[in-house]
């Protein structure tokens, strides 16, 4: 199971990724701005999503929000 990102490539366990439009989070008040950088990504199950640290919370995003760094 390979996960890619926007562009075509392929995301690995602890990489950083860029979020490519902003994005509302759901049950928060928290908007992520486009150009906002998450380090050290997990894989999830799922082949379409990642989880990363907002603060002190964990969110999901899926993949074709995103883009490697």
């Amino acid at each position: 199971m390979s996960i890619k990102d926007s562009n075509g490539t392929e995301l690995n366990e602890g990489d950083s990724v860029q979020v490519i439009k902003d994005l509302k989070v759901k049950g928060s008040s928290i908007t992520l701005k486009r150009g906002k950088t998450f380090k050290n990504i997990r894989l999830t199950s799922k082949d379409k999503e990642v989880e990363c640290r907002e603060g002190k919370s964990t969110i999901v995003l899926k993949t074709c929000f995103l883009k490697k760094v």
